[in-house]
């Protein structure tokens, strides 16, 4: 396989290798982890699987003038201005990014069996490249590349520039999602690429309407995920709108749209909410602990417990991480609840003859409300008027998504930036996909780029003020590359 650069004309590498990704997508081995894992399926009772989910984003913050400043991470502005708020972290989210491929090694070279799957935005990447933080790509390199250590680490896919799949136009996110692939295969070469299986969405955001979440899945698919990690309160049951009763095995998420077409991807349900605590404390473990075997598909198999959660934010998750998971993975390992990753414990399902059709079926929250009125193939201003309906019937009820943040919206009061997050998104649509500028150009990618770092949840999240004036800055540039370049 011909590697692809890191770096492109100074930019990080997120366009115009599509068929090389393709190519090496399609050329994948059908297991990654199950031929060298020492696991006893057989005769575990029960697992567990956390990831640590990292990200920073880019901002317009290198010189003191909002329209001219240097697009920097996030993590190096904290390092430039410790003084300021909690940027006295930044030193402590260094090592906290780094660090998994310290304890990794360590932890087997005594002979016991750690796993962790990490997840990382393309900003963050980026971000930490341009502060020349190489040591961070040489620590997760030992553990992601190395043939010792990478049965232990599994990398989960995510959208680029950590956008949240609800309120992102749907061929946007497709962008993110190839992006990030490219970016990741530019860093630790396209064997590593074929071996990520599993997708994490930003803030566990699940859209819930039809069209947006049948997209939502269907790029996945197209982008070989095999599986994606869905946040147990963003999801229910077809047949009566409850929550997941199995959430320890894995499901599969259908989702139809407005048309009637259906399609459907095997979803690892990560239970409870978004407290950093149940990671850093490792409770999954101790949850896995009081579980045995259940039946699926007329086998006994053992539960996975699963969580995710930031893997630098808070006090607990940079101090009290270490030492626990150190002591859990010795405690778990030649255990009956030992530590999994969600693809070596799939692989060992499927390898026991059960079938993705046998996985009982979840669909994203609300949903169950809309077919109960609207019949697939009916008129769309029908489902509009459905929509509107049941909006006011129930307060609760809404098409804005799912996510572990459910009191915050990712749409209202922040009109001002939707506005030219779409703005720059239909001129990117015109001027550069639809004109069939090649993605091999630098102007596609000088765009994209900005486009994708534009979208950020981070400029939806802290509400109105600073991080507003970010996302707005970065749309105008965006805008100010397709008017002048295309």
């Amino acid at each position: 396989m011909t590697e692809i650069a890191e770096y492109v004309d100074g930019l990080p590498n997120i366009c115009g290798n599509e068929n090389s990704i393709d190519e090496a997508l399609k050329r994948r081995p059908p297991e990654v982890f199950r031929p060298s894992s020492p696991i006893a399926f057989d005769h575990i009772r029960s697992a567990c699987a956390i990831a640590l989910h990292m990200h920073q984003p880019l901002i317009p913050a290198g010189g003191g003038d909002l329209a001219s400043a240097e697009i920097i991470g996030n993590l190096q502005y904290m390092m430039e201005n410790q003084h300021i708020g909690d940027n006295h972290n930044a030193p402590v989210f260094h090592w906290c990014y780094k660090r998994m491929g310290e304890f990794i090694p360590q932890l087997m070279q005594e002979g016991k069996e750690p796993r962790v799957m990490l997840e990382y935005s393309g900003t963050l990447f980026h971000g930490l490249r341009k502060m020349g933080l190489n040591d961070v790509f040489d620590s997760l390199k030992t553990i992601t590349c190395h043939p010792e250590y990478r049965r232990a680490v599994e990398w989960l896919g995510c959208p680029w520039g950590h956008a949240v799949a609800p309120s992102t136009p749907n061929q946007d996110f497709r962008l993110h999602v190839k992006a990030w692939q490219q970016h990741f295969a530019g860093i630790f070469g396209l064997e590593a690429l074929q071996r990520v299986r599993g997708f994490s969405p930003s803030e566990m955001a699940l859209p819930n309407h039809p069209d947006v979440a049948f997209e939502f899945v269907k790029t996945l698919k197209e982008c070989g995920y095999l599986w994606v990690m869905v946040q147990e309160h963003t999801v229910e049951r077809p047949d009566n709108g409850g929550g997941p009763e199995l959430k320890h095995l894995p499901h599969r998420l259908v989702c139809r749209n407005t048309a009637g077409e259906s399609v459907s991807i095997i979803a690892i349900v990560k239970t409870q909410g978004s407290d950093t605590k149940l990671v850093a404390q490792m409770q999954p473990y101790y949850e896995a602990l009081g579980l045995s075997r259940w039946e699926l598909a007329g086998k006994s198999v053992p539960p996975l417990v699963t969580q995710i959660a930031d893997g630098e934010n808070g006090g607990v998750m940079m101090n009290e991480f270490p030492p626990k998971f150190m002591e859990v993975v010795r405690a778990a390992s030649d255990s009956d609840t030992p530590l999994m990753n969600a693809t070596e414990y799939l692989e060992f399902l499927f390898g026991l003859g059960i079938q993705e059709s046998d996985l009982p079926e979840l669909q994203p929250i609300h949903q169950k409300k809309i077919w109960d009125r609207f019949q697939p193939g009916e008129d769309p201003e029908k489902l509009a008027h459905a929509i509107e309906e049941l909006k006011k019937e129930d307060h609760r009820f809404h098409m804005e998504g799912g996510s572990w943040t459910n009191d915050i919206s990712w749409v209202r009061g922040y009109e001002n930036v939707l506005g030219p997050m779409e703005e720059a998104s239909v001129a990117f649509n015109a001027k550069a996909i639809e004109a069939g500028v090649s993605p091999a150009e630098p102007r596609y990618r000088k765009a994209l780029f900005h486009l994708l770092t534009a979208q950020t949840s981070c400029y939806r999240y802290w509400g109105q003020g600073l991080w507003t004036d970010y996302g707005r800055e970065l749309c105008r540039r965006t805008l100010t590359i397709l008017q002048q370049e295309f």
